[in-house]
């Protein structure tokens, strides 16, 4: 079972002012028995806040994904590619690249996406929209590399620090 992290990014959600579909439709895609949601938060659209709770999780050793929802846009608020990227030590720019090609045959909205993957210590981060059909379409395209992806950098964490 990969144990997994929920960042939902969004200052209204954050504030109780809208529901958070974005994380539900995260835990559709990756559930039981495969995935465990052992984290799982709210944050405003502030990229700071953003970059302290993945780099937080990231380094947690009871978390092997972080996946967030929200603040890939263009609008000036949408800041969570930023905030991602100012955390990883390495980008996995084919899974982007990979979301975004697949989901333009369902709409040209995806041109415009701004989703980042990158891995923070032996942790995989991804970034997705914050609509549930956008969350859905893209998680579903990475979805089948992910166990690889985690184990890799499992083994690879182990290898580097066989001590623990």
């Amino acid at each position: 079972m990969y144990r997994l992290a929920i960042l939902t990014v969004s200052t209204s959600g954050f504030f109780g002012q809208r529901e958070d579909t974005g994380s539900e439709a995260i835990q559709e895609v990756l559930a039981p028995p495969d995935y465990d949601v052992v984290r799982y938060d709210i944050v405003s659209d502030e990229k700071d806040d953003i970059s302290r709770k993945m780099a937080e999780w990231a380094d947690a050793p009871d978390v092997d994904l972080v996946v967030s929802t929200g603040g890939t846009g263009l609008g000036p608020r949408d800041v969570t590619p930023e905030a991602c990227l100012a955390i990883v030590d390495k980008e996995v720019p084919g899974m982007a690249e990979a979301m975004r090609a697949e989901t333009l045959k369902f709409t040209p909205m995806a041109m415009i996406s701004r989703s980042v993957a990158g891995i923070r210590g032996s942790t995989l981060i991804l970034t997705l929209p914050g609509s549930p059909k956008g969350v859905k379409e893209t998680l579903e395209v990475v979805k089948p590399v992910l166990p690889h992806a985690i184990e890799l950098l499992q083994r690879e964490s182990v290898n580097e620090h066989p001590n623990g």
